[in-house]
């Protein structure tokens, strides 16, 4: 017996092809069973108000027994929705199903499968779908029996889509499956001389993301189903060249998130929309970061006129960290950019330090106490505000908003004297400044004196001297990064004893998920950063190489498949982990796998920063930061019915063509040099280009000798 499952991407129906060969010389009895539990609800009390039902529907050649779970409460929205269990058989087989799962159990509780199905179905019932079939396989003999699960908004609207959904050959939907992720996936691939890079970016990064992130929004680890309203805009950001349209729908989801004061839902539920309003600082923030990333990428303007109405709902109780309720929907609107620009102009306030505010919470939603009267400040605000300010100022001026991009403009000028004054620590950048002025992530603190993201995003947003950027990330280097175990810390030491705490982050054991561990999301930052400062002018030959040493602690296939490293850490080798332990007894065990957004950012990682790709509407530059062992090097990408081939390679101009000559089937291969801009809507159906790249020696001298002091 073979089985096969996929899931419809347009009507959401999953589908289970069971083939069944007799390979024998006798006749085979057999009994083919599904069984379904129902919910449809958050909680276990949800599924007491379900009534069952079965259904068969005659199709060509064949029937289609459904059984049928609608939900009659409508308080959490989900009134007459209506899940189906079908079974796709010979119009002469015997019907047999239940929908009373205590069927299954014996008068001790204990798991027995019964010789005949009892066929109730009803209220009052322990829900479930179970259908049976019984076929008869004489020697030599194939035959395949199909399960259908899906949902509807309403009874009649299940049995039409079960109908419609039994009508089609599996191997046809599974085909149409297999077109839609093909395109998606294959998009942007890449081979290189390492195969654990090439199989984790090909495809499965992306798949992760869109598959868990964006669809099921649950993990093993976690099964919340919520939409995070900056979680899901960072990881459509990876969506930029291969499906920019979903991070369209990303943006303008969010925007329809916020309430008329300009703050947002950290996260909600779907239907009713049902979530938590909090003071973090930065969610509010992504809605332009990722608007910007989108228009940069697609030349799409009118995304910014595009008008979405605010919600309303009442402000956080005096005192309260946040608010659980659903908001209604508020009779104004705006655009896309005014959405986004309101949430710029609510975050300008600073502290003493002249720091934006942390609220309950930046980035690290753990660090909820930092700021919990209001008045701690975030180093790690500051830079994310400066990149923002630079990219966005830019729009509000071009909008004949002056004044406005002044405001912001002068706001960032006021940051950046804070981040490069108070916020310096000597030899790496504090984190925070709690409500009382003490300094988070200084030498002075005996937990938590340097932090990650501080360090990187002083290199992203361009902001800090080149001879900080250095300095910062010398010292992530030696504090964060155990070279040994194949980590990059996000916070050393863990937080434990901490007098201000922190807030609930000194909760986790000391190295697990933000307590110190590897966060994968900002071990990524610091991917990203060490290629920005290695591709600038203070950069230097051995910083190229940093990168992609970064990547292969982050990947979970280099991890598993190492000698020491792959004996401890217990998860799957396919997927990113949301964290990586950093302290004994647990070094290099992973955490949550599956449910975490550094996925998103590690393809994003792999193509822009070790393959530099940057992505224009119009236009495709290439700034890498390949290691320095790597020869040769492969891109390609695929849009529009074009495929554009980049071949990267360590040779001069002219022996880089005459070896790519040799590798490209007859198709004639272009020079393209870094930093040189290429019209990609103007190439022809297939193209090859290749990027000669100078070896390692040749790169670090010209780099050491352009790098001055400040």
């Amino acid at each position: 017996m073979t089985a096969s499952w996929c899931v419809d991407a347009q009507t959401a129906v999953k589908q289970v092809h069971l083939v069944i060969a007799n390979r024998g010389d006798k006749t085979l009895h057999l009994r083919v069973l599904g069984i379904a539990e129902w919910q449809l609800g958050a909680n276990r009390a949800d599924r007491g108000t379900l009534h069952t039902a079965y259904s068969r529907q005659r199709l060509a050649g064949q029937k289609l027994g459904a059984l049928l779970a609608t939900q009659r409460e409508r308080s959490a929205g989900f009134g007459d929705g209506t899940a189906f269990l079908a079974l796709a058989g010979a119009t002469d087989e015997e019907d047999d199903w239940t929908c009373d799962r205590r069927e299954c159990f014996d008068a001790r509780g204990r798991l027995v499968l019964p010789d005949h199905l009892g066929k109730s179905q009803g209220e009052g019932l322990d829900p479930c779908a179970a259908l049976s079939s019984r076929v008869q396989l004489v020697a030599g003999e194939t035959l395949e029996r199909v399960f259908l699960l899906g949902y509807a908004a309403s009874p009649d609207a299940a049995r039409q889509l079960a109908t419609v959904a039994g009508a089609m050959p599996a191997a046809q939907r599974l085909a149409r499956v297999c077109v839609s992720w093909d395109k998606l996936l294959d998009a942007c691939t890449v081979k290189t001389p390492d195969p654990l890079f090439d199989v984790l970016v090909n495809r499965w990064l992306l798949y992760q993301t869109v598959s868990c992130r964006l669809w099921a929004k649950a993990g093993f680890y976690q099964a919340g189903g919520a939409t995070g309203f900056r979680d899901q805009l960072q990881d459509a950001m990876a969506l930029a060249w291969a499906q920019p349209q979903l991070l369209r729908q990303q943006i303008v989801l969010a925007a329809s998130r916020q309430f008329v004061e300009g703050d947002v839902q950290h996260w909600w539920h779907a239907p009713l929309g049902a979530g938590v309003r909090t003071h973090f600082s930065d969610d509010l923030l992504w809605l332009a970061f990722a608007t910007q990333h989108y228009l940069r990428a697609s030349g799409d303007v009118a995304l910014l006129e595009e008008r979405v109405p605010f919600i309303e709902g009442p402000v956080i109780p005096e005192g309260a960290e946040d608010a659980y309720y659903t908001p209604s929907v508020s009779r104004h609107d705006a655009s896309i950019y005014e959405h986004a620009a309101l949430a710029i102009d609510r975050s300008l306030r600073v502290g003493a330090h002249g720091l934006p505010l942390m609220g309950s919470g930046d980035w690290n939603d753990g660090m909820n106490r930092v700021g919990i009267e209001g008045r701690g400040e975030s180093v790690w605000l500051g830079w994310f505000l400066c990149q923002l300010v630079a990219d966005f100022a830019p729009l509000a001026r071009q909008r004949a908003e002056l004044l406005r991009a002044q405001r912001w403009e002068d706001a960032a000028l006021g940051w950046q004297a804070a981040l490069t004054g108070p916020a310096w620590d000597g030899q790496w950048f504090k984190r925070a400044f709690f409500d009382d002025g003490q300094a988070l992530g200084s030498h002075a603190n005996p937990e938590a004196r340097i932090d990650l993201i501080a360090q990187a995003w002083a290199v992203l947003s361009k902001v800090a001297s080149p001879a900080s950027q250095r300095m910062a990330l010398a010292a992530l280097e030696t504090h964060l990064v155990d070279r040994e175990a194949g980590l990059i810390k996000l916070l050393a030491p863990p937080l434990a004893q901490a007098v201000p705490s922190a807030g609930y982050i000194q909760a986790y054991p000391p190295g697990v998920r933000e307590n110190g561990g590897q966060y994968s999301h900002a071990g990524v930052w610091a991917l990203m950063a060490q290629a920005e400062f290695a591709n600038s002018r203070a950069g230097s030959g051995e910083d190229r190489d940093t990168p992609y040493r970064y990547f292969t602690y982050l990947s979970p296939a280099h991890r598993a498949s190492h000698p020491a490293r792959g004996a401890v850490y217990g998860i799957e080798p396919y997927v990113v982990a949301g964290d990586v332990y950093s302290q004994p007894p647990y070094v290099g065990r992973g955490g949550w796998s599956w449910y975490t957004g550094a996925a998103a950012w590690l393809q994003r990682a792999a193509i822009e920063s070790i393959f530099g790709l940057q992505q224009g509407a119009q236009e495709l530059v290439f700034q890498p930061c390949l290691p320095s062992h790597w020869q040769r090097a492969e891109l390609t990408l695929v849009r529009d019915q074009r495929s554009m081939r980049f071949i990267l390679l360590r040779a001069a101009p002219e022996a880089a063509l005459a070896a790519a000559a040799q590798a490209t089937g007859g198709l004639p291969a272009q020079l393209l040099r870094v930093g040189e801009r290429l019209n990609w809507p103007a190439l022809a159906a297939q193209s090859c280009f290749v990027i000669p790249l100078p070896d390692a020696a040749e790169a670090a001298a010209p780099a050491l000798a352009s790098a001055t002091p400040d």
